[in-house]
């Protein structure tokens, strides 16, 4: 067995051992909006620390827990607190836990995150569905020796985010008379914000968001054959739109103003999302 697939076998058994439940659908929640963790009904809490070969989370926001149980009538396991390259770790880490996730049974992965915006229509405290993504930067978390239990050594990212899971996103908005966007998510490595000049160039290649995440953990789920639906919070205006620095402080104020709204969508999508195999 090749190694990578030994560590994320061996971690993938201890959260089973865990477990009370088998869970339907995977969650890895963004900067701001972990509370949503907060309401999962009898939960099983697994700290990072406690799973073999697990990275562990660095950034504010981010718990740094697995948090198992039912939310919405839904069987759920949340990664509380995510990896991401700029904290030191290698693609292949920032990816594990969506791995692990696959090995544990699930093919449903819903993945939010806190976006800077591109779109000048946007406004702080804005949600968008994510439609497709932009992927800046050299190494792929599929680097490497290709780990055929997942999928092939050359996958399709033509539909990464699956199109009915952001029909039903957008119908459930609209029912709630939540008013969501739909767009594309620029993944740029960070940990700095991006330049003025960077942003206009990113207008100008069709994102409408701009984050630090998000995009290698869904190439990892596409590549697993996993169902994935990404949800941007758009918790500032990116680089030079408005006269004021960035600051993640007002990252994490904003994901606190929308949270009420963000975990009433949230469970209604979970409620209406039809789980099946990959």
């Amino acid at each position: 067995m090749h190694d990578d697939m030994k560590k994320l076998q061996e971690a993938a058994d201890r959260v089973r051992q865990k477990l009370s439940s088998q869970p339907e659908i995977g969650m890895i929640l963004g900067s701001g909006l972990g509370v949503l963790a907060d309401e999962v009904e009898d939960p099983v809490l697994i700290p990072y620390g406690e799973i073999p070969h697990f990275p562990v989370s660095t950034v504010e926001g981010h718990a740094g827990q697995l948090v198992g149980g039912t939310l919405a009538g839904r069987q759920v396991l949340i990664l509380q607190g995510r990896f991401h390259y700029y904290e030191g770790y290698s693609m292949k880490d920032v990816v594990f836990p969506v791995r692990v996730m696959k090995l544990l049974g699930i093919s449903n992965l819903l993945v939010t995150n806190a976006a800077g915006g591109v779109n000048t229509s946007f406004s702080p405290g804005d949600l968008m569905v994510i439609a497709d993504h932009i992927k800046f930067h050299d190494e792929s978390p599929l680097r490497g020796p290709n780990l055929d239990a997942f999928g092939p050594r050359f996958n399709d990212l033509s539909a990464a985010y699956t199109p009915e899971l952001q029909h039903l996103a957008v119908e459930t908005a609209a029912q709630l008379g939540i008013s969501i966007k739909a767009g594309v998510y620029a993944y740029m490595p960070g940990p700095s914000f991006e330049t003025p000049a960077e942003i206009r160039m990113l207008r100008m290649l069709g994102a409408d968001a701009v984050g630090m995440s998000t995009a290698p953990e869904v190439t990892a789920a596409s590549h697993a054959g996993m169902r994935v639906l990404g949800i941007s919070c758009i918790t500032n205006m990116a680089a030079g739109i408005l006269p004021q620095p960035l600051t993640h402080a007002e990252v994490m104020e904003t994901g606190r103003q929308v949270r009420d709204v963000f975990s009433n969508l949230i469970r209604s999508i979970l409620s209406g999302w039809e789980v099946s195999s990959a």
